[in-house]
């Protein structure tokens, strides 16, 4: 497979990025991680989709990590606050040893089920599971974010845990604009997933490349390199984020009246989504011109590529569809609603 120059050249700098951090750990006598090594050598390669052909038989109720993956037991022990984007998140680890990121907010219901759409059509999610009910122990008096929506005993609610893996770490966010897989179909066809599940937080920190470690029957090592978009909670609303806020998140009316396709010439579509950030970010002049500049991630996708992901979702049954909602906590009524939603948007993009 043939690459773009500039997507060939974002991997070199991705390589002696990698280079560097191992040669740091051999100066300073820490072990050298193989897989990371691989990747130094030119020895892994980037993937972004891979095709589903047990699509039917996806599991999209347990997602991605399956049901031997999900969250064990009841016990969860504090670790530590992560204050990276914009909603609170603090990691835990069970009484297995295995850690989890519980996030908390409006964000927590539609990341999941985005998760199992996203997978089970071929793409790469995180193992996101949500729960309603969660205790942790050993947390400290005062968190910085999220405070009031902890009980004094612990207890929290309609969380989402995203499962860290062991032989897996993100070393890189990879650009919308100039990547390995820039012209693809593949990606085109991501852009227009976007588009079907209202994903408006379509900033470069959101995806994220991640090294995947394997071993061999001989002992050796290779590694895969996973293109994801790592955060999907900006989700199944209005499709930017607006006044009020819980519209823009998970919320099934606004996500049913807001707009999909917005132009269809004989080459391209175009749709809502990502569209103009709402007024409330003028207040932000920076933020408001890098939420202006990610316009174009929806605009003159292929209308082959984008006709392609159609025929990829109508592949999915609508009990799988229902699954996905159904894991995300929703209840029987907006599982049918978004349900029929999705179907609809499914139907748009195979007329096209």
């Amino acid at each position: 497979m043939t690459f773009p120059t500039q997507g060939l050249l974002r991997l070199v700098v991705l390589g002696l990025l990698v280079s560097g951090i191992n040669g740091f750990a051999k100066r300073h006598g820490v072990k050298e991680d193989p897989a990371l090594a691989a990747v130094a050598a030119g020895a892994s390669k980037p993937v972004l989709w891979a095709d589903p052909k047990d699509i039917s038989s996806r599991n999209l109720f347990y997602g991605p990590g399956g049901k031997e993956d999900q969250p064990q037991g009841a016990t969860y022990t504090f670790v530590e606050e992560d204050l990276n984007g914009t909603n609170p998140k603090i990691v835990v680890k069970d009484q297995n040893g295995v850690k989890w990121t519980v996030k908390l907010g409006a964000e927590a219901k539609p990341e999941v089920a985005a998760t199992r759409l996203t997978w089970g059509i071929g793409y790469f999610a995180t193992e996101d599971y949500f729960l309603r009910d969660l205790k942790v122990e050993g947390l400290p008096p005062h968190l910085h974010r999220g405070q009031r929506m902890v009980a004094a005993d612990g207890a929290m609610h309609d969380v989402r845990l995203k499962r860290h893996l062991p032989d897996e770490k993100k070393v890189a966010n990879w650009k919308w604009k100039d990547n390995a897989f820039s012209g693809t179909r593949e990606l085109n066809g991501l852009r227009a997933l976007m588009a079907v599940i209202n994903n408006w937080d379509l900033t470069d920190e959101n995806a994220g490349i991640f090294i995947e470690k394997t071993k061999a029957g001989s002992g050796s090592h290779s590694a895969e390199q996973i293109y994801m978009v790592s955060d999907l909670g900006s989700t199944f609303g209005r499709g930017r984020e607006t006044w009020p806020l819980r519209i823009g998140r998970g919320d099934i009316h606004a996500y049913r009246h807001s707009k999909f396709i917005t132009r269809v010439t004989p080459e391209y579509v175009n749709f809502f989504v990502p569209t103009r950030p709402a007024w409330l970010y003028l207040a932000f002049p920076p933020e408001f011109v890098s939420k202006l500049h990610l316009r174009w991630i929806g605009r003159g996708v292929p209308r082959s590529d984008a006709k392609w992901l159609g025929q990829q979702l109508a592949r999915l049954s609508p009990d799988q569809i229902r699954d996905a909602f159904r894991a995300a906590g929703y209840t029987p009524a907006e599982v049918e609603e978004f349900t029929d939603a999705i179907r609809t948007r499914i139907s748009a993009l195979q007329e096209l």
